[in-house]
């Protein structure tokens, strides 16, 4: 069976459909080495829900991502997108997924605006006809004042502001982000949390979210999906039942320590499962 939750959306949110936006159906994938990195999972996410990955390192979920951006094949199982309507039963609707990794990965001899622009280069639009597109999504991440700006000028926290920005740039419905936090200062990392959820809520869209932090999913998330690793499967999904929108004073709160908890156990409960 798929891991659900059904529930009202947040406040400024679209509702969630009885359509998932996207399904995971049985999937298991082992790679070249004999690894066996995924087995049975099932996972439905709905239409602009947001939802975490947590789980140990090697539990596979930056492999889920992956497979569901298309960029890995699953060995067996299915990924399906009931509710996309270019989907057409061979693949996934690509123009539709924004992804963003670990790392920045920019390139340091393009300006800020040259790094935002390459998805829509890739599809061979001109500089000149996206520039205001590109424009907006820098505003969107209140870099607009660094376009002509070169990655070597910009702190962790600004790179992966542009990071951001690049993947927005093609206006996904579903934005995959692989621990993109992961490396930068807890006080940054907070800004960019609080930033990443007014975005979120002014535009949409559908967030599925990778990180090893137990306090970094309670603060994001609508759902966090615990995973076992060895192989990597659904253990445990854990609903966050705290209203948006949340900012700094969220973080002191006997709702969030108790979900802080709630999630923590499931994690330490999957930690300990055993091999299957």
């Amino acid at each position: 069976m798929a891991a659900t939750i059904e529930q009202d959306a947040p406040a400024g949110m679209p509702r969630k459909t009885a359509t998932p936006l996207v399904s995971l159906r049985s999937i298991s994938k082992m790679f070249s080495n004999g690894t066996l990195a995924l087995k049975n999972m099932s996972l439905d996410v709905d239409r602009g829900q947001f939802v975490s990955l947590l789980g140990p390192s090697g539990c596979g979920k930056s492999t889920v991502l992956r497979i569901i951006a298309g960029l890995g094949e699953p060995s067996s199982g299915t990924v399906e997108w009931p509710s996309a309507s270019s989907y057409d039963g061979t693949g996934n609707p690509d123009h539709e997924i924004g992804f963003v990794f670990q790392e920045p990965t920019l390139m340091p001899w393009a300006t800020v605006a040259n790094n935002v622009w390459l998805p829509l280069r890739l599809k061979r639009r001109s500089k000149r006809q996206t520039r205001d597109e590109v424009m907006e999504a820098l505003r969107m991440v209140g870099l607009d004042a660094f376009a002509n700006a070169y990655p070597r000028e910009l702190s962790g926290g600004m790179k992966m502001r542009v990071s951001i920005a690049r993947a927005l740039i093609t206006k996904p419905k579903l934005l995959l982000m692989d621990e993109p936090f992961a490396a930068l200062d807890e006080i940054t990392r907070f800004r960019l949390n609080n930033d990443l959820l007014k975005l979120w809520q002014q535009f949409g869209w559908t967030v599925i979210f990778v990180t090893h932090s137990v306090f970094e999913s309670v603060y994001l998330s609508e759902r966090i999906v615990v995973m076992a690793a060895r192989p990597g499967r659904v253990f445990r999904d854990v609903a966050i039942d705290a209203p948006y929108p949340r900012d700094d004073s969220f973080r002191t709160s006997e709702i969030y320590n108790e979900n802080c908890r709630r999630a923590s156990d499931a994690l330490h409960e999957a930690m300990q499962a055993r091999p299957q």
